[in-house]
């Protein structure tokens, strides 16, 4: 039996639209879910009125639940002409609702009711699922007077004004055992926007039925900028920061700029200074100097204020010994005496403070210092050590760890080198009586290409062949040519050898000509890459080589691209607005290492778009760690994704089987194109990877992401124009051109950022550029033909649909029908117009069902929920295999299998058109006879007979009554499939 009820408890409104005429409101709330209708009472007069009014919806089918809408609609009740007028509603999808232990309430911000009104205020809602069977659903009040006749009245005692003071539940009078559900009791105090702990609204993806664990949650932060709530943020009184989308956290910030006349220790009279900031458990420490006495540091410390264990800050200064450490002093803070700054204050000013022993007594030697409080928008923050991020894991504090800061990367700009070798003169071949099997070799880094292999028995020799290489700025590699000749099979001979600088070779923007030069080679002998000396005679080279800054160098997937613009500057248009990333938290992730004999986690989150990568620092020790960090990109095109990766640390601790590799957890990609300007997505993210036993949840990452549009034509226009530069029209690269150099950009960029301080690593950097999603995967395969099916299933529906008409199932539509085609066919011209204004149509009704939330990873739609484990383990195999050879014989003779099938469908389509070619081949001349005499008929009849009345006569035809059908196929089609094809040539 169904117990499933939606309970919805209207609260209260504020600051509602005055409507009677006397700046006041009589309102009153209209309910509607699931064909049902309830209404509160009317409060006489009230701007902000309060209900506490509960009601029970019944769900008539729990599987098409997230297919439904919840609408409050709010009236101001006209008892003088028995009318209403609307005041707002509120529009709740059915992804937001949560159970009753999880449900708060929100308070919604009202929207117009329809285009002509107005609206304003709020509407606190608390909506949730219950399935209790002692609750019964409530009994809609059918009629405007708003009379309880229907419905029995409860009313209980709450603590505040008498106003307030009143809670009302309904229930149905059918309820014959007597029990009723008691609901917990909420005062005034419930609706004042504290800050609290974020709620979580469970989003359920309407086009799939994946489970809820693994799906999108709304949630409702309290922001820098305030909180959110359905995408809007509610203005709190404090002052808002310019980080907005992140929650403030409070941090001790301790600044170790420099000593002075340290006291020495050593026997020889010298000093290794180093400092140790001590606060509670936590301990961060610098570096030392050896023999120094006025070492300089300048160093920052943070410490979390959720992770202050003490009340004291010690600053101590240390002698770096072999054996212990020597105590030189300390200088100690009363954390309730430390100043507190918020920026664009200045910079606290560090002052001397003179070192003490461990009694307290003053001693030699002064610690210039500055200690202050403050929050993540400190300018100081981004390159500070962190006592959240190098917590008592670096116990033993060599010094700030420079694996676990926040940092910017901006990857290098890439530009296509295009190498046209047009022909070689002069060779000098060591076996004057052979034919040279002659091709040139040109490399720059580890890319290689070569020409294919040209017979010459002259000295002269043409190839006129493109290659394409990737190189990035600035230019410091060599482009190196080689002239070869194939005296055996698998032995070169080199015949010359050329070095061009890549900073020298001629740069385009366009697909003008590029002039082409003669460069003469060196001897094999010689390998000095300067300017060679010039002979009076020696081999050359014809070559045509450019830069080619017209393309965009695909760096990732294309179909997760972050960028689209080419890599001359000059091409690149004005930025249309601004995306701008809150990374939040993670919640729940799974260990990813030991320590101390648990489970635990030492994480990095790592954000891409564009040439901008981010890395915010690592929180170690944490399965539920808060970075709290805020990002800005430019946004150049919105066909465009944001990718957001977590990863495992590796650096941090002591080596696994895993070495220093830093793990994935799991990723995120938002595209910017699904996000409405201004709306603020705040959102958990499933992170979702999958491993070879199946998909596995690795946690939750909580975002907040907001896109600005600066200029709504602009971004409206380039919806008009190519997704990529001109140049990949112009002069098309080959697809496999287009792999080889994708996989070449990579490896530069991963070359480039593993070279960083802290280094974004290559597994870092290919799983974030998904280098590998075009290998193949039977997986992959079973999804793209599902989602081909689905984009089909609407012209199938359609076809389905007109075949019910053909066969009369509903002689009411199938007249209609005929009425609808003898119209249209009267007035061909309203066809278009028809046919555009009904797609119109259902844009403006799917308006009201559009998803509220960006796209995310679906375990459905990628058959990662339903793949047999070995298809698995056959997508997670290297390249080249590395299974066993009677494992990769069994799948080798699957994919025979799926290949023959393939193959199948190919060749019936392939006889179709080949039936259609011998309609007039003359190959069966039967039927070509039967189709010239059929031509002339109806050549005849077309000429004679108006076109509309065929059209007409044949429409008919097709929609004609069963009585007058029969199970045979028609003639036409039974003459088609007698045609000849070319299976029967086929060997």
């Amino acid at each position: 039996m169904n117990n499933l009820k939606l309970g919805v408890e209207v609260v209260r409104a504020h600051n509602l639209m005055p409507k009677d005429g006397q700046g006041s409101s009589s309102a009153f709330v209209e309910i509607h879910f699931d064909g049902q209708k309830f209404r509160t009472t009317v409060k006489e007069k009230d701007l902000d009125p309060f209900w506490n009014e509960t009601f029970y919806f019944n769900v008539s089918n729990p599987n098409e639940l997230h297919n439904h809408t919840l609408e409050a609609h709010v009236y101001n009740n006209n008892a003088t002409i028995n009318s209403k007028s609307s005041l707002g509603k509120v529009r709740i999808t059915a992804t937001s609702f949560v159970p009753y232990s999880d449900a708060v309430v929100f308070n919604y911000p009202l929207e117009k009711g329809s285009m002509f009104s107005r609206a304003r205020g709020e509407l606190g809602l608390k909506v949730y699922v219950t399935d209790d069977p002692s609750i019964r659903s409530s009994a809609p009040l059918p009629d405007s007077s708003l009379h309880a006749n229907h419905a029995q009245r409860v009313e209980e005692p709450v603590s505040g004004n008498s106003k307030k003071g009143t809670r009302r539940t309904f229930y149905n009078l059918g309820n014959s055992n007597g029990q009723r559900q008691q609901q917990p009791l909420y005062g005034v105090n419930e609706m004042r926007s504290e800050p609290q702990a974020p709620q979580f609204v469970s989003q359920y993806p309407p086009s799939s039925s994946q489970m809820a664990d693994f799906a999108l949650k709304e949630t409702s932060p309290f922001l820098g900028g305030g909180q959110v709530i359905g995408g809007r943020v509610r203005r709190s009184d404090k002052l808002s920061s310019i980080y907005d989308l992140v929650e403030p956290m409070q941090f001790l910030f301790v600044r170790v700029v420099k000593a002075h006349d340290l006291p020495s220790k050593d026997v020889t009279g010298s000093l290794d200074p180093f400092v140790e900031v001590r606060l509670g458990n936590y301990k961060g420490v610098t570096r030392h100097f050896e023999k120094n006495q006025e070492p300089e540091w300048n160093t920052v410390f943070t410490f979390s204020k959720d992770r202050m264990q003490s009340s004291f800050l010690e600053v101590v200064v240390k002698d770096k010994d072999m054996l212990k450490d020597d105590f030189v002093g300390l200088v100690r803070f009363d954390l309730r005496d430390v100043p507190t700054r918020v920026p664009p204050d200045s910079p606290l000013a560090p002052e001397w403070y003179r070192l003490e022993n461990k009694k307290g007594e003053k001693k030699k030697g002064e610690l210039m210092l500055a200690v202050w409080m403050g929050t993540q928008a400190d300018e100081a923050f981004s390159d500070a050590w962190h006592s959240d991020a190098a917590s008592p894991v670096d116990g033993s504090g060599s010094g700030p760890s420079t694996h676990i800061r926040s940092k910017v990367y901006h990857s290098p700009r890439l530009w296509y080198v295009r190498v046209n070798v047009i022909e070689a003169q002069d060779l000098v071949m060591t076996e004057k009586n052979r034919f040279a099997n002659v091709h040139v070799k040109a490399q720059i880094g580890n890319q290689v290409l070569k020409t294919k292999h040209v017979q010459s028995q002259s000295m002269n020799v043409s190839w006129n062949e493109d290659l394409m290489f990737v190189a990035a700025e600035p230019f410091e590699d060599h482009l190196v040519l080689t002239v070869e000749d194939r005296v055996a099979p698998g032995k070169d001979e080199v015949l010359g050898r050329l070095y061009i600088p890549l900073a020298t070779v001629e740069r385009r923007a366009d697909d003008r000509i590029v002039h082409s030069r003669w460069f003469n080679l060196q001897k094999p002998s010689v390998s000095d890459i300067e300017e060679p000396k010039k002979d009076k005679f020696a081999s050359r080279v014809h070559l045509r080589v450019c830069l080619d800054g017209g393309y965009h160098v695909l760096d990732e997937s294309t179909h997760y691209s972050s960028d689209l613009r080419p890599s001359a500057k000059q091409l690149w248009k004005p930025p249309i607005g601004t995306l701008e990333l809150g990374i939040l938290n993670a919640d729940a992730l799974t260990p990813m290492k030991m320590r101390n004999n648990r489970g635990t986690s030492d994480t990095f989150c790592v954000a891409k778009y564009g040439q901008k990568w981010v890395r915010t620092r690592t929180i170690t020790d944490s399965l539920n760690p808060k970075y709290n960090e805020q990002y800005t990109w430019e946004v150049f095109d919105p066909a465009t994704v944001l990718t957001i990766g977590v990863f495992d640390n590796g650096q941090i601790g002591e080596k696994d089987s895993n070495g220093n590799r830093d793990m994935k957890i799991g990723k995120v990609r938002i595209r910017v194109s699904t996000l409405e300007t201004g709306r603020v997505y705040t959102h958990s993210y499933p992170l979702l990877v999958l491993h070879p036993s199946g998909v596995k949840k690795m946690g939750e990452l909580h975002l907040a992401i907001r896109f600005s549009c600066t200029s709504m034509s602009n971004m409206m226009c380039l919806y008009s124009r190519p997704l990529l530069p001109k140049m990949h029209y112009k002069m098309p690269l080959s697809i496999m051109q287009l792999d080889m150099l994708r996989h070449q950009a990579v490896t530069i960029v991963a070359a480039r950022l593993s070279r960083s301080e802290p280094p974004l690593r290559k597994d870092v950097v290919e799983y974030m550029s998904d280098s590998d999603s075009h290998l193949w995967s039977m997986r992959r395969s079973k999804a793209n033909f599902l989602r081909l099916m689905s984009v089909f299933n609407g012209v199938l529906a359609v076809g389905k649909w007109f075949k019910e008409v053909c066969m009369w199932r509903n002689p009411i539509t199938t007249g209609l029908v005929h009425a609808l085609f003898i119209m249209l066919t009267s007035f061909p011209e309203l066809i278009l117009p028809t046919l555009f204004l009904y797609m119109f149509l259902i844009g403006l009704w799917n308006y009201r069902y559009r998803p509220m939330y960006p796209p995310h990873m679906n375990t459905r739609l990628s058959c990662a929920d339903m793949s047999h484990p070995d298809e698995l383990d056959e997508e997670f195999d290297t390249f080249p295999t590395s299974r066993s050879p009677d494992l990769v014989r069994l799948r080798y003779d699957r994919l025979r299998s799926v290949a023959g099938r393939i193959q199948t469908v190919v060749g019936d389509i392939a006889s179709q058109g080949e039936r259609v070619q011998a309609l007039l081949s003359w190959r069966d001349p039967r039927a070509t006879v039967i189709f010239m005499v059929f031509c002339i008929v109806a050549a005849t009849v077309l000429y004679a007979v108006p076109f509309q009345l065929l059209i007409v006569m044949t429409g008919l035809y097709v929609m004609r009554h069963p009585r007058f059908r029969h199970k045979l196929p028609p003639a036409p089609l039974s003459f088609f499939r007698r045609l000849p094809a070319r299976t029967d040539s086929m060997l």
